[in-house]
Formats: structure tokens, C-alpha cells, sequence
């Protein structure tokens, strides 16, 4: 264990063991992490006692690690998926070396810094319809010097993107509603439910962001989103039905389906 200068092993053999008892599955790892971010014992059996609530990992620690990157993660935001990097790599793969970036449905920002963090130049904008989601992307992205902007999918944006986006990233919501109940406890309780929600078949928010994307995008620009692999020939039709190629790229590993659709050049 690496966190013996601060706390006796004693006690994370404690913290483990409190985890456990709350159904922790990696509960030696999560101890490493909540008593190497604790700066006291109090603050650390306040984070444990949290986590065994059920709060998420990351809400507890305030922060999630991501492609890399710590991102501040406030409570009631949308924690970024691990499997979401799979998106970020393909989109620095079309990227080049710079680019017009915007993240719609930015949640923490976490996408948006992710790949702004391995361009040499970028202009990144970002928005989101939570305020919640926009006050913490806002910490996230300024170190890229990223504008977020509050309100729903592109109304926010300057005008003057019109046209001229070369990465589109939309991780926007794609669980059906009938389905938001079934998942995960420590999503649908502590997350924002317009984060999780995409309709009726879960396909709603991507059919508004497909339909306007032609208008944004650059000649030769990308949209690329994540969707669930019974999704992808409705995704597919919605993409093709704005005007736009579609690609659809999967990582089994990661489990993730992310589609491409592109505006001719």
C-alpha cells in the first residue's frame, strides 16, 4: 500500500474492510484512493462513510482520472465513462495536429480537455444544459483555455462557429427511459437524470444533435458519438438522414461502439 506515511495500515486494513462490508468489489483500490486524497483521519472516515452510502467513487473524491487527466468531477455531474477514451482517441486520430473542438453534452468538460490536451493548438467550446455540469466543466477546461457555455446543445454557441467545427464530440445521452431505472444505483441516484435519459428509444438528444450538425461542421469536419451497439443502425439513419457519412468503429475491450459522420469536404 502506498499510503502508510499518513495512515497506519491498521486503519486501511479498516477502510477496506468497511468497503467490503458495502459491496465495494475493488474495495483495496478505492481505499488507496480515498485515503491518499483524505488530509485527515476525520476528513477519511467521512469519504468511507460516503462511498458506503452509495455516493460515487469519484463525487467522493471530487475527482475522476481520464484519458490520462484528473478531472474535477462535482457532485451530481456525470462521471466520464472510461470507455468514452475510445472516443477521444478516434477523435485525435481525424484531428490533426489542430483544430475548432466543440463538446455538446460536456458534462465535466472531461472529453473537450482530453483531447485538447493532446493537440499542439486548439479554439475548444463546450456546452451543456446543466448549470452544475457548466461550472465544473469550466474548471476543467481553462487550463486549454476552453469557453463553456450554459444552455441546450448548440443554442449557446457563438454564431461565428457556424461552418467551421472540425471535431464535433457529442457524449450525449443514449439510455432509453423505460431502461434509466435498471441501471447502476450510483448513476441513476447521484448523476443528473438529462445526463442518462435519451428518450424513448434513447436516440432523441442524438436526433436534434445530427439534424443541425451539417450547419456547424466544416467541410470535412466530424460529429462523432457513443452509442449502444443495438443502436447503431437507428444511429446510423439519423446520421445518413442530416447528410452526413457514417462510421461506425468498436473497441470490445472497452465495450464501445462510437460513430463517426462526417460532412463532405
Amino acid at each position: 500500500m502506498s499510503v502508510t506515511s499518513s495512515f497506519t495500515l491498521s486503519q486501511y486494513a479498516s477502510v477496506v474492510t468497511a468497503l467490503r462490508a458495502a459491496g465495494c468489489v475493488f474495495a483495496e483500490e478505492e481505499a488507496e484512493l480515498l485515503l491518499s486524497t483524505a488530509r485527515s483521519l476525520d476528513e477519511a472516515s467521512t469519504m468511507v462513510r460516503r462511498r458506503a452510502e452509495g455516493l460515487p467513487l469519484e463525487h467522493v473524491l471530487g475527482w475522476a482520472e481520464f484519458h490520462g487527466l484528473r478531472i474535477v468531477v462535482d457532485p451530481g455531474v456525470f462521471v466520464p465513462r472510461r470507455r468514452t477514451e475510445f472516443l477521444v482517441d478516434r477523435a485525435a486520430a481525424l484531428a490533426g495536429r489542430e483544430a475548432v473542438v466543440v463538446d455538446l453534452c460536456c458534462g465535466s468538460g472531461a472529453l473537450g480537455a482530453a483531447l485538447a490536451a493532446g493537440l499542439d493548438r486548439v479554439e475548444l467550446h463546450a456546452s451543456d444544459i446543466d448549470p452544475a455540469a457548466v461550472r465544473c466543466a469550466r474548471r476543467n477546461l481553462v487550463a486549454a483555455g476552453g469557453r463553456v457555455h450554459e444552455g441546450d446543445l448548440y443554442e449557446p454557441l457563438p454564431r461565428e462557429l457556424l461552418g467551421r467545427v472540425d471535431i464535433l464530440l457529442a457524449n450525449v445521452p443514449y439510455v432509453p427511459t423505460a431502461e434509466v431505472g435498471l441501471l447502476p444505483a450510483e448513476a441513476r441516484e447521484h448523476e443528473a437524470r438529462v445526463a442518462l435519459d435519451g428518450g424513448g428509444d434513447g436516440l432523441d438528444v442524438l436526433r436534434r444533435v445530427t439534424e443541425r450538425a451539417p450547419r456547424w461542421l466544416a467541410p470535412g469536419g466530424h460529429l462523432l458519438f457513443e452509442t449502444s451497439e443495438a443502436q447503431v443502425p437507428a444511429a446510423v439513419a439519423a446520421v445518413e438522414g442530416a447528410g452526413l457519412t457514417a462510421t461506425v468503429v468498436e473497441d470490445e475491450e472497452l465495450y464501445a461502439t462510437v460513430v463517426v459522420a462526417t460532412r463532405a469536404g
